[in-house]
């Protein structure tokens, strides 16, 4: 790790490394040579993000050489640990910007996909309908039992994993298939599968078939007790709809204000860790709905935040901030919508595709852009990030 201490520019405050800081979400597989980076960065800890076929295993390949594991998931916690290596959670799943890959196999006779109207998949899922010509350059699609089953093996054989990145996405399209020119000039740095600058075509990906990719990898995630990671793009409403049908039915039973009074006078402190102790048995039991959610890059208005934060929902909900996408120019929005975020559901992330010294400087930006805006001194704020970091990825509820 480079000096613990050092101020990103000249004049401000220390930035305090020593005390952990840590990305809820980036993307360093999609520059593997910059792996070797991670060794170098001041950052504690980097959730990494899967998003596609092409780097499912990449990750796995990331989180083999640095991924933390029991022994080591206590120092990340060490707040005197100025020379801690940066350790990677890995995060398995596929973004809705590759879902048309997948075709729905659910209660269809369709096993394989030799056994798929390859071209009628793509007609059905595609908006507007798309074109016989640009058809014949896309891959041919798997099954979503396939996926599931990749998946939950990629999970079980990590056991601190996440679920993600999944969502909904109304505004992508589809980048245009590649030309002979077009795979002269590639990046040989860049992971395949991705857009790497091609124009955009004008067909994107039926919202309806986003969903069931989404709610398949939702009910997985809730089945093994993972916390995911959520994109949602122009589609706030319906992402929220799709996350709230997986808890439905299984909502918190609200106590009115008298009834809390009641309960606060009558309780004691054995009573209290008695609660505890049952509400994280049932959050540990198999349910159809995560455990906990981050929506990263949270790109929703301030009123949205109040859906979310619903005091009958069984889910604990974490909003991440990344200063490409949410801060990239000044947003009056983004600056009101973290000063309404409650200060335990707050996180921050790089959303950065290499790693090494470009994610540490996103994050810390990130990380003082948070801090001014929430009022909070950068020790304290640090010190609160790392405790819902802690408590989103490893469901470790923690008090001072």
């Amino acid at each position: 790790m480079g000096d613990a201490t050092s101020p990103s520019t000249a004049g401000e405050e220390a930035f305090p490394w020593h005390l952990g800081v840590f990305d809820a979400h980036c993307h360093p597989t999609d520059t593997v040579a910059s792996q070797d980076d991670i060794p170098k960065m001041k950052a504690r800890a980097l959730v990494i993000m899967a998003t596609r076929y092409e780097d499912q295993d990449l990750v796995r390949q990331f989180a083999s050489r640095y991924g933390v594991q029991p022994e080591t998931a206590k120092t990340l916690w060490d707040q005197d640990a100025n020379n801690c290596d940066t350790q990677l959670v890995p995060s398995f799943g596929w973004h809705p910007w590759f879902s048309y890959l997948t075709f729905d196999d659910s209660g269809s006779s369709h096993s394989t996909a030799e056994k798929l109207d390859v071209f009628q998949h793509y007609k059905s899922v595609l908006s507007p309908s798309s074109s016989d010509e640009f058809i014949s350059s896309l891959p041919e699609p798997r099954p979503l039992s396939g996926l599931l089953r990749q998946l939950r093996a990629n999970l079980e054989d990590y056991p601190y994993a996440l679920v993600g990145e999944i969502g909904i996405d109304r505004s992508f399209r589809l980048p245009t298939h590649w030309t002979v020119s077009d795979k002269g000039e590639r990046n040989e740095g860049l992971t395949p599968g991705g857009r790497e600058g091609r124009p955009l075509s004008p067909y994107r990906v039926q919202i309806d078939h986003q969903r069931k990719i989404l709610k398949a990898q939702l009910h997985l995630a809730g089945e093994l007790g993972r916390p995911v990671s959520v994109h949602g793009v122009a589609a706030h409403g319906i992402l929220f709809e799709t996350l709230r049908e997986t808890w439905q039915g299984h909502e918190r039973a609200v106590m009115s204000k008298r009834e809390r009074k009641r309960r606060i006078n009558a309780v004691n402190a054995d009573a209290r860790q008695a609660t505890a102790e049952k509400d994280k048995d049932r959050i540990s039991r198999s349910q159809p709905y995560p455990p906990r959610i981050c929506l990263h890059s949270y790109s929703g208005p301030p009123d949205a935040l109040k859906q979310y934060l619903e005091p009958a929902i069984p889910t604990m909900i974490y909003f991440s901030f990344s200063r490409l996408v949410n801060f990239s120019n000044r947003s009056e929005k983004a600056i009101e919508v973290v000063k309404a975020i409650p200060d335990d559901r707050i996180l921050v992330e790089s959303d950065c595709h290499r790693a090494g010294e470009e994610m540490d400087e996103l994050l810390e930006d990130m990380v003082r852009l948070v801090c001014r805006i929430k009022g909070w001194s950068l020790m304290e704020g640090v010190d609160l990030l790392a405790k819902n970091f802690r408590n989103f990825v490893f469901g470790e509820q923690t008090s001072d």
